[in-house]
């Protein structure tokens, strides 16, 4: 009997990856948590959670072709599109080398030409006109690849939410938007902010696809974007993905959290994607107890190696605040 990932068209190697590009995500959050309460660090936007949708999504794009305008927690995006350990926490701790932003930026402003990875700000939502931009441009000069944002589910009620999708919809732009609902905008709960039943539903007002997935599942949000991608390229448009999924942490780590009750994250817990997909993984027999014991290692040790380099690189001189403002 076939097994899922192998009906997908991934291979073992690859859905190996999946799982590692996911747990190293997890685990730069979590060593960038520590060295916030260690004082060395100023902010962390977690990722925990969401790891599934972003690396399942991101896997199933063209990674050499397509463009992503990620938002703030999309550290699993951004890793599977090139960025490394070494960069992103050079962004944590502000230095010069930073690729996103030469150590102007907060954490979680992500922006890297190199991979295709558009700028960030910190205005919520401002990344879906600009995503529907680069559709656009690729249908102007017949370029064979998509445009992929991502936001939450807060963001999906900002202005430039709706003005972005009914742009793409009534051009059929190559564009895919994936709404990463987490259950929460900063403390408001999402009975609080939508008013129709998911965020999904709202494509018929635009003219295309739209579908509510598993955001703990990387293969069922693996599929759900190869299947859009496939339609983008073909001119069909669009389309809306609601990945639910939920936010293991605080908001930030300014948040004190307390508008939520303890006994409902551990319950979240339970469906933690890295817990489920690895017990996926060793069901397959392609994670054994020696297999997953080197992949924590390996991975261990790229973070580490990564944290000491970015603490110990040179910040930016004063002087360099004034570069790529005008004409550089």
């Amino acid at each position: 009997m076939t097994n899922r990932h192998k009906k997908l068209g991934i291979s073992d190697d690859e859905v190996l990856n999946i799982y590692k590009t996911m747990l190293l995500a997890r685990k730069i959050d979590e060593r960038m948590w520590l060295l916030n309460r260690a004082g060395k660090i100023p902010f962390v936007i977690s990722c925990q959670g969401q790891e599934a949708a972003q690396v399942g999504a991101s896997y199933a794009l063209n990674r050499n072709t397509d463009y992503v305008a990620p938002y703030y927690r999309d550290l699993g995006v951004v890793l599977s599109f090139g960025m490394t350990a070494k960069e992103v926490m050079l962004s944590a701790f502000a230095k010069a080398e930073d690729p996103n932003s030469g150590g102007r930026q907060m954490p979680g402003h992500f922006g890297q030409k190199k991979n295709r990875i558009l700028s960030g700000s910190s205005p919520v939502t401002t990344q879906v006109p600009h995503a529907v931009g680069v559709a656009l441009a690729a249908r102007i000069e017949k370029k064979d690849l998509v445009s992929f944002v991502t936001l939450g589910e807060g963001s999906s009620n900002q202005g430039d939410f709706h003005e972005g999708l009914n742009f793409a919809g009534v051009h059929k732009l190559p564009v895919i938007t994936m709404v990463e609902n987490n259950q929460y905008a900063i403390s408001v709960p999402f009975d609080k902010q939508v008013a129709s039943e998911n965020v999904s539903i709202r494509a018929k007002s635009y003219g295309m696809v739209g579908v509510t997935i598993d955001g703990n599942d990387p293969l069922a949000i693996y599929e759900a974007v190869h299947e859009a991608r496939n339609r983008a390229i073909e001119g069909e448009g669009g389309t809306l993905i609601e990945a639910v999924s939920y936010r293991l942490t605080a908001h930030s780590s300014d948040d004190d959290d307390r508008y939520r009750e303890k006994h409902e994250v551990d319950e979240a817990k339970k469906s933690d994607s890295l817990v489920t997909f690895g017990n996926y993984l060793k069901e397959e027999n392609l994670l054994s107890s020696n297999l997953e014991i080197e992949i924590n290692n390996e991975l261990d040790s790229v973070v580490n190696e990564a944290t000491d380099y970015a603490e110990n690189a040179p910040y930016a001189e004063p002087e360099d605040a004034l570069k790529y403002v005008y004409e550089e």
